[in-house]
């Protein structure tokens, strides 16, 4: 992994770091897949229960490195998308941690993620119709599914940005705060990994593949995603904790 995404962990969580503060943390095929080997690892690796990504230097993401790009350059992975990211979720968790910036490509970052933490000098927004672009890391897809329609059209055809109490308002982020965001993103991160791991992403699962499943389908679809929850260790686990008063200790399985 380059120096452009730095890993560290704690206490259970992984911290993803983009680190281009001098370029605005703008992302490059070096990041992308520095990224898209560390949700590699989150995924594989039982100790490690939630991602939080962030940006060095004060900034989240300004996008994609337009340097980079005319160097023929391309940040995106393939099966994942734009980051490492985008196209593909992992199967864990992961938390934006947001400050300074969010744009273009940075916001399509954030926005696939399941959860964001923003400080309330964040700025968001997909500017690319200014440039003549469009958003196609997903922005235009996903903003519709995550805030009201209309205001996502607004954003993509006008390229404005909106600060962090309009996208909390919007419920485009989960928290904002005025302190460090990463405290903010490590309390949340921390909440998720204190609970049976295997029931936090079977509940991720079904979140996001119940979107496309018909009414119909929908309670046949989750019961096969059950049993490998009910029938679990940590099932048993979490229920014998409850009766002794004792905190559980999660096996995963």
């Amino acid at each position: 992994m380059s120096d452009d995404i730095l890993t560290e962990v704690k206490d259970g969580v992984l911290v993803i770091t983009i680190n281009r503060p001098d370029a605005k943390n703008a992302m490059n095929k070096a990041g992308a897949e520095g990224i898209a080997a560390a949700l590699d690892r989150l995924d594989a690796e039982d100790d490690l229960r939630v991602a939080i990504l962030t940006g060095a230097g004060g900034t989240f993401c300004s996008g994609m490195d337009l340097k980079g790009f005319l160097r023929g350059e391309s940040p995106i992975v393939e099966g994942r998308g734009f980051g490492g990211l985008t196209q593909k979720s992992p199967a864990k968790p992961i938390i934006a941690a947001v400050e300074g910036y969010a744009l273009a490509g940075g916001l399509e970052l954030m926005i696939s993620c399941d959860m964001v933490v923003a400080h309330s000098g964040a700025k968001f927004g997909i500017p690319e119709v200014k440039r003549g672009l469009i958003a196609a890391a997903g922005g235009l897809m996903k903003l519709p599914d995550q805030i009201p329609p209309k205001i996502a059209m607004e954003l993509a055809l006008t390229g404005d940005f909106i600060d962090a109490p309009r996208a909390y308002e919007l419920g485009l982020v989960n928290r904002v705060t005025d302190g460090s965001v990463m405290d903010g993103a490590m309390e949340l991160a921390k909440a998720i990994a204190a609970n049976g791991p295997l029931a936090v992403k079977v509940s991720k699962q079904v979140i996001e593949e119940s979107r496309g499943w018909s009414l119909e389908s929908r309670w046949d679809e989750q019961g096969k995603l059950m049993p490998q929850v009910f029938m679990s260790e940590d099932a048993r686990e979490g229920a014998a904790a409850f009766a002794e008063k004792r905190a559980p200790n999660w096996k995963g399985k």
